[in-house]
Parts: C-alpha cells; sequence; structure tokens
C-alpha cells in the first residue's frame, strides 16, 4: 500500500510540475470538503473580497469527500481541478485537509492559508490524535504529508494558539489570532433575527413550548441511538419542545415522532429560538457559548471519548454547564435553570477573542496583505 501511494504521489507531481508552467494569476482559491456548497465563512469573505478588490479572481472549490468508491474516483479527477487553480493562483484558502495541497510540490510564490473550520480547540483532532481510534494512522499522516505546506494557520484566540500548532504539527509563528468570519453573523442582531424567522417559517409552533436544542458531536466509529432515545424518554414533551441536530456526517435517523429531527436548518438558526442547548464534545459549543445560551453536557461515553480522542481541555473543569452521563440529570437541572450565563460568556471570549471592525473584515484584510507581500 506504502508504494502505491508513493508511486502515486510521484505520477501527480510529473503531471503538477507541467500544469505549473501556467502562468499566476491575481486569483485566490477557497478550497473546502466539509460540503458541497460553500460555507458560511467562505460566503463572507467573497463578498468581503470582491468589494475590496475588483480585479481579483476567486475560485470556489468545494466537494466533500465521500465513503464509496464511485464517489471517492470522481474525487480523485475533482483534485485535477484543484491542480488548476493551485497552480494559477497567489492565494489559497482551506477550510478543511487538502490532499493536493499537502503532498504536492507548489510553486514557491504560492501562499496557503488554513483557515479551519471549527473555532476553539476543544477536542483533540490531527496530529494531536494520530493512531487513536478517532484519528488517523501515523504512517498514513507521514505518507501524505497531513497538513504539510501551510503558511499560516488561524486559530480563534491566544488560548488555543498552542493546541492548533500541535494539531497542524506546525510552528507557532505560523499561528495567526484569527477568528472565523461567522461570528459576525453570531453576534449581529439582524442576522439573529433573520435566523428566528427561518425556524419559525419552518417550525411556526417551535415556540409554544419551551425549546431544548440537542446538538451531539459526530462518533467515528459508534452508534447513537440507543443513548439520543434514552434522551428523548426523559424529555417533558408537555412543556418543552426537543429539537435534534446531528452532525452532518452523522448516518443516525431519529423517527421519534415527539421530536424535530431537523436536517435542513443550521444548527445557529435553532439555537437563536433555543432556551436550552445539549450538546457533548462538539466544537458548536463556542457558538452557542457566543449566543449565551445554557449549555449542559449529556456525556454518557465520555470515558470511552477520553480513550478514543481526549480533549486539549479540562473537560470536566472547562465546560461552561452541567455535565452529566445521566439524561434525567440533565433534564432535572433543566427544570431548576441551574446554570450560569457568566460562566458561559466567558468561556465565549476567553476561546474566540474580541476584535474591533468585524471578523469578516480582518479576515480579508489579511488576506490581501498576504497577496500583497507575494509581489513585494
Amino acid at each position: 500500500m506504502s508504494l502505491v501511494i508513493k508511486l502515486g504521489i510521484f505520477i501527480l507531481n510529473i503531471i503538477y510540475f507541467f500544469i505549473k508552467l501556467l502562468p499566476t494569476r491575481h486569483k485566490i482559491t477557497f478550497i473546502s470538503r466539509q460540503k458541497n456548497v460553500p460555507s458560511k465563512d467562505i460566503e463572507m469573505l467573497y463578498d468581503d473580497l470582491k468589494k475590496k478588490d475588483k480585479s481579483l479572481k476567486i475560485v470556489i472549490l468545494c466537494k466533500r469527500l465521500e465513503g464509496n468508491l464511485f464517489d471517492k474516483f470522481k474525487y480523485f479527477l475533482h483534485m485535477f481541478v484543484q491542480m488548476y487553480h493551485i497552480a494559477t493562483s497567489k492565494v489559497v484558502v482551506l477550510d478543511s485537509y487538502c490532499i493536493c495541497i499537502s503532498i504536492l510540490k507548489h510553486k514557491k510564490n504560492l501562499k496557503v492559508i488554513q483557515m479551519w473550520h471549527a473555532m476553539g480547540s476543544f477536542k483533540k483532532f490531527g496530529y494531536s490524535i494520530l493512531d487513536q481510534k478517532e484519528g488517523s494512522s501515523s504512517k498514513i499522516a507521514n505518507l501524505m504529508g497531513m497538513h504539510k505546506n501551510y503558511n499560516y494557520v488561524f486559530t480563534s484566540s491566544e488560548k488555543c494558539k498552542k493546541n492548533f500548532a500541535e494539531a497542524f504539527n506546525v510552528s507557532l509563528d505560523k499561528m495567526v489570532v484569527m477568528p472565523l468570519p461567522c461570528v459576525d453573523l453570531i453576534t449581529n442582531p439582524k442576522y439573529l433575527k433573520q435566523s428566528r424567522k427561518r425556524v419559525l417559517d419552518k417550525y411556526p409552533n417551535i415556540n409554544d413550548k419551551k425549546v431544548i436544542l440537542y446538538a451531539p458531536t459526530f462518533r467515528k466509529n459508534k452508534s447513537m441511538k440507543k443513548d439520543i432515545q434514552k434522551l428523548i424518554d426523559e424529555v417533558n414533551f408537555e412543556k418543552y419542545n426537543l429539537v435534534i441536530k446531528l452532525h452532518p456526517l452523522s448516518k443516525t435517523v431519529i423517527d421519534d415522532e415527539r421530536v424535530i429531527f431537523d436536517k435542513d436548518l443550521s444548527t445557529i438558526d435553532v439555537a437563536v429560538v433555543s432556551d436550552y442547548v445539549i450538546t457533548d464534545y462538539s466544537a458548536v459549543v463556542f457558538e452557542i457559548a457566543l449566543l449565551n445560551k445554557p449549555i449542559f453536557f449529556y456525556a454518557f461515553d465520555k470515558d470511552s471519548y477520553l480513550d478514543d480522542r481526549n480533549f486539549y481541555m479540562d473537560f470536566d473543569k472547562d465546560m461552561p454547564g452541567k455535565i452529566s452521563k445521566s439524561p434525567k440529570d440533565l433534564l432535572k437541572s433543566i427544570e431548576k435553570n441551574e446554570f450560569d450565563l457568566k460562566k458561559v460568556k466567558k468561556f465565549a471570549y476567553d476561546n474566540v477573542e474580541k476584535v474591533y471592525g468585524g471578523y469578516t473584515n480582518n479576515v480579508s484584510n489579511f488576506i490581501l496583505t498576504v497577496l500583497e507581500k507575494k509581489n513585494s
């Protein structure tokens, strides 16, 4: 297998050598494999960059790497599209791992910015969890040059810098404190009003009762259905509406007619209309904290999760809300309003630094500065 991977990388670099003969343009390329459509962060940056430099060519390449063989073949073909745009761009901005960036030898003047899709450093990832159940194989990571060739890596706060540097295996001098553009939305009353409207248009009676949102993280090799059902069975549906928002990669289907199992709205949209949020180890905790919502943690598999992945934080001490393996215990805490919003707010701004002039504005200005530096 190692020989096949090395041979494949060698052949791709030969092809890329000829693609690199094409001239570099005044162009930025965004590459993501999180979704097949651009994230809010990418959309916001696209609009802001276009306003600031109308001559700038911006290309957005979004394609998820799916599991079946045919989808993997389609992604392989998509890599040639990536190679063309990388070779002809001045700056490439990523929000996830990109095979082409890591395995290919690029033009010296190309600058690569890793704008990771998740805020804060909560659960460990990347190089921090090599050879663990939830992580990648160190052998494959080394062969594929995982997270190589980055010039800059964004982090959401000074507190998170060291953790992100470890996860991406980069030196601290490559780290830049630059929270994601979507923080502009989370802190914008006008956008939150639109979020509320989106939810109420779809679920007009949702606020007839108090709303509990359950938004867990993705488990790589585990089914959560049994534990989700335990949570559902503890909810008093005469008093509460329960909305379940699973991770986009989750294949679990909830068919209990008592709950709202939503696949269309964003987690943030639903959080805006929610009175309480239950999560576990999801990075969405930072966005929920920025909304200053009461947060509770349903940690039914905490012990095994510590073994399989672990955290950068002290989960028991640092989380801004009640933690329990028992859904009954959590629902009792909700019933009694046992939460501290001052702790939630402090958690938010310890991990996502406040900026002046706007988060999107700061990121786009940084990208344009990098673009200009290359020509000086």
